[in-house]
C-alpha cells in the first residue's frame, strides 16, 4: 500500500520570502516594496520617483533575488518542526513555481534549513504538475499546501479529489491574500503551523480525507 503524499509549496509555507525581497529592493536595488493591498506588482516603486516598477524589471528582480539572495530566506515560525512531523507519516516533495535551473539550489536552500524533501519546480499554474505528480507517487491520499488562492483554483478544476489546504505564513500578505476556502477552492484556510499541524495530522489519519 502506497503512502499518502503532501504536496507542499515553499515560499509563505515554508520560508518567508516577500519580507526579505523587501529588504534587499530597499537596500540595494532602489525601490520601495509597500504591500497595501492583494497586487504585488503595485506595492513596488523606484524610490527615486515613486514610479510603479515595470513588470520586465519586476521579473528581472524576482530572478536576481533567487539567483543571489535566496541565504536571506528564514522558516515560518512552527514550518520546519511541522513538516517534518507530518514527514514521519507521509511522503513530502516541494511544488515550487522557480525555473528549472533553480531546482537544485531550493533542495540545498530547505535541506540547510532541516527540510529534507525532494523539489519539483513549475511555472504558471499548478494543477497540471500536481496532476503528474499524483500520476507518479499514486499516494493512498494526498494534501496540497499553497499560499496562493490561484494555485488552489488549478488544484481544484485539474484533480478535484486531492485535499487542499490555504496557508499564507508571512503577516505582510495573509491578510490581503484572497481566502481560497471561502472561495470554495480549499478544504481550509490556516495561517500558523501550530494550528495547521495537527489538522495535517488528524486527515492522514482518517480513512476518508475529504
Amino acid at each position: 500500500m502506497t503512502r499518502p503524499l503532501i504536496i507542499s509549496d515553499c515560499d509563505e509555507v515554508l520560508l518567508h520570502m516577500v519580507a526579505h525581497f523587501r529588504d534587499w529592493l530597499g537596500e540595494s536595488q532602489g525601490v520601495t516594496f509597500r504591500m497595501e493591498g492583494n497586487d504585488f506588482a503595485a506595492a513596488m516603486r523606484w524610490s527615486s520617483t515613486g514610479e510603479p516598477v515595470g513588470e520586465r524589471d519586476i521579473w528581472r528582480l524576482l530572478g536576481g533575488f533567487f539567483d543571489t539572495e535566496m541565504d536571506r530566506q528564514l522558516p515560518i515560525e512552527g514550518a520546519v518542526a511541522g513538516i517534518n512531523a507530518v514527514a514521519e507519516h507521509a511522503d513530502v516533495v516541494i511544488l515550487t513555481n522557480l525555473t528549472d535551473e533553480r531546482q537544485e539550489r531550493r533542495t540545498r536552500q530547505l535541506a540547510d534549513h532541516g527540510i529534507h524533501a525532494r523539489v519539483f519546480t513549475n511555472q504558471g499554474p499548478k494543477g497540471p504538475a500536481l496532476a503528474a505528480i499524483l500520476e507518479e507517487y499514486r499516494p493512498s491520499r494526498a494534501i496540497f499546501i499553497d499560499d496562493l488562492p490561484q494555485h488552489h483554483k488549478s488544484a481544484a478544476d485539474t484533480v478535484p479529489d486531492i485535499l487542499r489546504l490555504h496557508l499564507c505564513g508571512e503577516p505582510m500578505l495573509s491578510p490581503h491574500i484572497v481566502c481560497a476556502h471561502q472561495a470554495g477552492n480549499a478544504h481550509a484556510r490556516i495561517d500558523t503551523w501550530a494550528e495547521a499541524t495537527p489538522w495535517l495530522l488528524d486527515r492522514l489519519q482518517q480513512e476518508n480525507a475529504l
